[in-house]
Protein backbone atom coordinates (compact mmCIF):
# COMPACT_ATOMS: atom_id res chain seq x y z
CA UNK A 1 0.00 0.00 0.00
CA UNK A 2 2.74 2.29 0.65
CA UNK A 3 4.57 1.64 -2.53
CA UNK A 4 1.74 2.44 -4.23
CA UNK A 5 0.62 5.68 -2.23
CA UNK A 6 4.20 7.03 -3.56
CA UNK A 7 3.59 6.16 -7.48
CA UNK A 8 0.63 8.00 -6.93
CA UNK A 9 2.39 10.97 -5.65
CA UNK A 10 4.93 10.50 -8.42
CA UNK A 11 1.89 10.82 -11.23
CA UNK A 12 0.45 13.82 -9.44
CA UNK A 13 3.61 15.53 -9.60
CA UNK A 14 4.13 14.59 -13.26
CA UNK A 15 0.47 15.36 -14.06
CA UNK A 16 1.64 18.96 -12.57
CA UNK A 17 4.35 19.54 -14.41
CA UNK A 18 2.10 18.74 -18.07
CA UNK A 19 -0.60 20.73 -16.80
CA UNK A 20 1.53 23.56 -16.07
CA UNK A 21 3.30 23.28 -19.73
CA UNK A 22 0.09 22.84 -21.82
CA UNK A 23 -2.09 25.97 -19.76
CA UNK A 24 0.79 28.33 -20.06
CA UNK A 25 1.99 28.22 -16.91
CA UNK A 26 -0.52 28.38 -14.37
CA UNK A 27 0.71 29.10 -11.08
CA UNK A 28 1.50 25.77 -8.78
CA UNK A 29 -0.65 27.41 -6.23
CA UNK A 30 -3.77 28.10 -7.96
CA UNK A 31 -3.42 24.30 -9.63
CA UNK A 32 -3.08 23.22 -5.92
CA UNK A 33 -6.06 25.07 -5.04
CA UNK A 34 -8.33 23.65 -7.94
CA UNK A 35 -7.11 20.14 -7.18
CA UNK A 36 -7.66 20.61 -3.61
CA UNK A 37 -11.11 22.60 -3.89
CA UNK A 38 -12.53 20.26 -6.59
CA UNK A 39 -11.03 16.71 -4.12
CA UNK A 40 -13.11 18.31 -1.46
CA UNK A 41 -16.11 18.96 -3.00
CA UNK A 42 -16.37 15.23 -4.24
CA UNK A 43 -14.84 13.33 -1.62
CA UNK A 44 -13.63 15.90 1.53
CA UNK A 45 -13.23 13.24 3.97
CA UNK A 46 -11.01 10.61 1.75
CA UNK A 47 -8.82 13.30 0.27
CA UNK A 48 -7.82 14.54 3.64
CA UNK A 49 -6.93 11.01 4.36
CA UNK A 50 -5.39 10.41 1.49
CA UNK A 51 -3.24 13.78 1.31
CA UNK A 52 -2.26 12.69 5.16
CA UNK A 53 -1.53 9.01 4.12
CA UNK A 54 0.48 10.41 1.28
CA UNK A 55 2.30 12.94 3.34
CA UNK A 56 3.67 9.84 5.76
CA UNK A 57 4.45 7.62 3.15
CA UNK A 58 6.32 10.21 1.23
CA UNK A 59 8.21 10.98 4.42
CA UNK A 60 9.16 6.85 4.64
CA UNK A 61 9.76 6.97 0.61
CA UNK A 62 12.40 9.58 1.51
CA UNK A 63 13.68 7.47 4.92
CA UNK A 64 14.01 4.54 3.00
CA UNK A 65 16.24 5.95 0.32
CA UNK A 66 19.38 6.33 2.62
CA UNK A 67 19.18 2.87 4.04
CA UNK A 68 18.89 1.20 1.06
CA UNK A 69 22.23 3.21 -0.56
CA UNK A 70 23.64 2.18 3.26
CA UNK A 71 22.86 -1.14 2.56
CA UNK A 72 24.35 -1.00 -0.88
CA UNK A 73 27.71 0.64 -0.07
CA UNK A 74 27.88 -2.39 3.02
CA UNK A 75 27.06 -4.73 0.37
CA UNK A 76 29.54 -3.62 -1.87
CA UNK A 77 32.40 -3.23 0.99
CA UNK A 78 31.82 -7.05 1.66
CA UNK A 79 31.84 -8.39 -1.69
CA UNK A 80 35.17 -5.82 -2.25
CA UNK A 81 36.73 -7.91 0.81
CA UNK A 82 35.87 -11.06 -0.66
CA UNK A 83 37.37 -10.51 -3.92
CA UNK A 84 40.29 -9.82 -1.92
CA UNK A 85 39.79 -12.36 0.17
CA UNK A 86 39.61 -14.91 -3.36
CA UNK A 87 42.84 -12.67 -4.12
CA UNK A 88 44.36 -14.11 -1.96
CA UNK A 89 43.87 -17.37 -1.53
CA UNK A 90 44.45 -17.68 -5.50
CA UNK A 91 48.17 -16.24 -5.23
CA UNK A 92 48.38 -18.79 -2.27
CA UNK A 93 46.87 -21.68 -4.05
CA UNK A 94 49.40 -21.00 -6.57
CA UNK A 95 52.16 -21.17 -4.30
CA UNK A 96 51.57 -23.86 -3.00
CA UNK A 97 50.95 -25.80 -6.03
CA UNK A 98 54.96 -24.25 -7.30
CA UNK A 99 56.47 -25.85 -3.99
CA UNK A 100 54.44 -29.18 -4.53
CA UNK A 101 55.95 -28.95 -8.50
CA UNK A 102 59.47 -28.01 -7.07
CA UNK A 103 59.34 -31.01 -4.89
CA UNK A 104 57.84 -32.97 -7.28
CA UNK A 105 60.47 -32.64 -9.46
CA UNK A 106 63.22 -32.89 -6.41
CA UNK A 107 61.64 -36.44 -5.96
CA UNK A 108 61.36 -37.08 -9.64
CA UNK A 109 65.38 -36.37 -9.77
CA UNK A 110 66.20 -38.26 -6.68
CA UNK A 111 64.65 -41.55 -7.74
CA UNK A 112 65.91 -40.71 -11.30
CA UNK A 113 69.61 -40.61 -9.64
CA UNK A 114 68.92 -43.42 -7.72
CA UNK A 115 67.43 -45.61 -10.42
CA UNK A 116 71.05 -44.43 -12.79
CA UNK A 117 72.59 -45.44 -9.05
CA UNK A 118 71.45 -48.99 -9.44
CA UNK A 119 71.44 -49.31 -12.74
CA UNK A 120 75.46 -49.02 -12.53
CA UNK A 121 75.27 -51.24 -9.89
CA UNK A 122 73.63 -54.19 -11.20
CA UNK A 123 75.93 -53.74 -14.25
CA UNK A 124 78.94 -53.70 -11.84
CA UNK A 125 77.53 -56.48 -10.59
CA UNK A 126 76.62 -58.34 -13.26
CA UNK A 127 80.13 -57.49 -14.95
CA UNK A 128 81.46 -59.39 -11.42
CA UNK A 129 79.40 -62.15 -11.92
CA UNK A 130 80.68 -62.69 -15.89
CA UNK A 131 83.02 -65.32 -15.63
CA UNK A 132 83.61 -68.11 -18.16
CA UNK A 133 86.79 -69.83 -19.12
CA UNK A 134 86.98 -72.18 -22.48
CA UNK A 135 90.75 -73.70 -23.33
CA UNK A 136 91.78 -76.25 -25.49
CA UNK A 137 95.26 -78.38 -24.59
CA UNK A 138 98.04 -77.44 -27.49
CA UNK A 139 98.00 -74.06 -29.53
CA UNK A 140 98.97 -75.29 -32.70
CA UNK A 141 100.66 -78.70 -34.58
CA UNK A 142 99.71 -81.74 -32.93
CA UNK A 143 101.45 -84.05 -30.01
CA UNK A 144 100.99 -86.92 -27.38
CA UNK A 145 101.04 -86.07 -23.66
CA UNK A 146 102.34 -88.76 -21.32
CA UNK A 147 102.38 -91.26 -20.21
CA UNK A 148 104.36 -90.28 -17.10
CA UNK A 149 105.22 -92.26 -13.79
CA UNK A 150 103.24 -89.38 -11.44
CA UNK A 151 99.89 -87.59 -11.87
CA UNK A 152 100.82 -84.37 -13.16
CA UNK A 153 98.53 -80.80 -14.19
CA UNK A 154 97.76 -80.46 -17.63
CA UNK A 155 97.77 -76.85 -18.91
CA UNK A 156 95.46 -75.98 -21.38
CA UNK A 157 97.26 -73.35 -23.56
CA UNK A 158 95.03 -72.75 -26.39
CA UNK A 159 92.54 -70.12 -24.67
CA UNK A 160 89.26 -69.21 -26.25
CA UNK A 161 87.53 -67.01 -24.02
CA UNK A 162 88.62 -66.03 -20.26
CA UNK A 163 86.08 -63.97 -19.11
CA UNK A 164 87.10 -62.25 -15.41
CA UNK A 165 90.57 -63.79 -16.09
CA UNK A 166 89.68 -66.32 -13.61
CA UNK A 167 92.03 -69.19 -15.53
CA UNK A 168 95.42 -69.26 -15.46
CA UNK A 169 96.84 -70.84 -19.20
CA UNK A 170 100.71 -70.75 -17.61
CA UNK A 171 99.23 -73.14 -14.53
CA UNK A 172 95.97 -74.68 -15.68
CA UNK A 173 94.48 -73.46 -12.78
CA UNK A 174 91.11 -71.76 -12.25
CA UNK A 175 90.65 -69.66 -8.84
CA UNK A 176 87.21 -69.23 -8.25
CA UNK A 177 86.71 -64.85 -7.55
CA UNK A 178 83.52 -65.21 -6.21
CA UNK A 179 81.61 -68.07 -3.94
CA UNK A 180 78.96 -69.50 -6.09
CA UNK A 181 77.93 -72.45 -8.15
CA UNK A 182 80.07 -73.38 -10.87
CA UNK A 183 79.91 -75.91 -14.01
CA UNK A 184 83.18 -77.53 -15.13
CA UNK A 185 83.59 -79.72 -18.23
CA UNK A 186 86.24 -82.18 -19.73
CA UNK A 187 86.94 -83.93 -22.93
CA UNK A 188 89.76 -85.80 -23.51
CA UNK A 189 91.06 -88.00 -26.80
CA UNK A 190 93.88 -90.33 -27.49
CA UNK A 191 95.41 -92.18 -30.43
CA UNK A 192 96.25 -95.37 -29.38
CA UNK A 193 98.84 -98.02 -31.39
CA UNK A 194 99.35 -100.23 -27.89
CA UNK A 195 97.45 -101.09 -24.79
CA UNK A 196 97.42 -97.81 -22.80
CA UNK A 197 94.02 -95.85 -21.67
CA UNK A 198 93.37 -92.30 -21.36
CA UNK A 199 92.37 -90.65 -17.53
CA UNK A 200 91.80 -87.34 -16.68
CA UNK A 201 90.32 -86.19 -13.31
CA UNK A 202 88.67 -82.73 -12.55
CA UNK A 203 90.42 -81.93 -9.24
CA UNK A 204 88.91 -79.60 -6.60
CA UNK A 205 91.20 -78.21 -3.82
CA UNK A 206 93.51 -81.15 -4.42
CA UNK A 207 90.81 -83.99 -4.50
CA UNK A 208 89.54 -86.13 -6.78
CA UNK A 209 85.92 -85.38 -7.86
CA UNK A 210 85.27 -87.04 -11.90
CA UNK A 211 87.12 -88.78 -14.40
CA UNK A 212 86.74 -88.93 -17.91
CA UNK A 213 88.18 -92.60 -18.91
CA UNK A 214 88.56 -94.51 -22.09
CA UNK A 215 90.40 -98.24 -22.33
CA UNK A 216 90.23 -99.51 -26.56
CA UNK A 217 93.40 -101.40 -27.55
CA UNK A 218 94.41 -100.11 -30.79
CA UNK A 219 91.93 -98.06 -31.67
CA UNK A 220 90.98 -94.31 -30.91
CA UNK A 221 89.55 -93.20 -28.04
CA UNK A 222 87.59 -90.30 -26.12
CA UNK A 223 85.54 -89.26 -23.26
CA UNK A 224 84.30 -86.43 -21.37
CA UNK A 225 82.62 -85.60 -18.23
CA UNK A 226 81.41 -82.59 -16.20
CA UNK A 227 80.73 -81.66 -12.23
CA UNK A 228 78.87 -79.05 -10.85
CA UNK A 229 80.62 -77.60 -8.32
CA UNK A 230 79.92 -75.08 -5.05
CA UNK A 231 83.29 -72.79 -4.48
CA UNK A 232 84.66 -70.40 -2.15
CA UNK A 233 86.26 -67.48 -3.02
CA UNK A 234 90.10 -68.64 -3.44
CA UNK A 235 89.12 -71.91 -4.41
CA UNK A 236 91.01 -73.84 -7.32
CA UNK A 237 89.61 -76.16 -9.88
CA UNK A 238 92.15 -78.32 -12.06
CA UNK A 239 92.94 -81.33 -14.57
CA UNK A 240 95.48 -84.14 -14.26
CA UNK A 241 96.09 -86.55 -16.08
CA UNK A 242 97.05 -90.02 -14.19
CA UNK A 243 99.90 -91.96 -14.20
CA UNK A 244 100.40 -94.08 -17.09
CA UNK A 245 98.00 -92.44 -19.12
CA UNK A 246 98.50 -91.17 -22.16
CA UNK A 247 96.23 -88.51 -24.67
CA UNK A 248 97.00 -86.59 -28.10
CA UNK A 249 95.97 -83.04 -29.05
CA UNK A 250 96.41 -81.28 -32.24
CA UNK A 251 95.31 -78.30 -34.09
CA UNK A 252 91.43 -79.67 -33.51
CA UNK A 253 91.63 -79.33 -30.10
CA UNK A 254 90.30 -82.78 -29.17
CA UNK A 255 91.16 -81.95 -25.26
CA UNK A 256 89.13 -79.21 -23.53
CA UNK A 257 89.04 -77.47 -19.95
CA UNK A 258 85.87 -75.03 -19.32
CA UNK A 259 84.15 -73.68 -16.90
CA UNK A 260 81.83 -70.83 -15.90
CA UNK A 261 79.93 -69.55 -13.02
CA UNK A 262 76.01 -70.42 -12.71
CA UNK A 263 74.95 -68.30 -9.98
CA UNK A 264 76.71 -66.16 -7.34
CA UNK A 265 75.96 -67.41 -3.37
CA UNK A 266 75.95 -65.16 -0.52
Amino acid sequence: MKGLLCILLLLETFVFAVQQQVDGGLAENEISQQLRSEDRRQNPSQTDSLRDEASTDSQYCHLSFPDIHAALRELTATVTEQKANIRALETRLKEQQTFILEELNKKTDEISNLTLSQVEELRKENRDREIAFSAGLIESGSEDVGPFTTEITLTYRKVFTNIGNAYNPITGIFTAPLKGAYMFRISIYATISQSVSSTAVIVKNGEHVVIAHNYQPGHEVSSSNGVVLILEVGDVVYVRLWSGRRIHDSQNSHNTFSGYLLFPLR
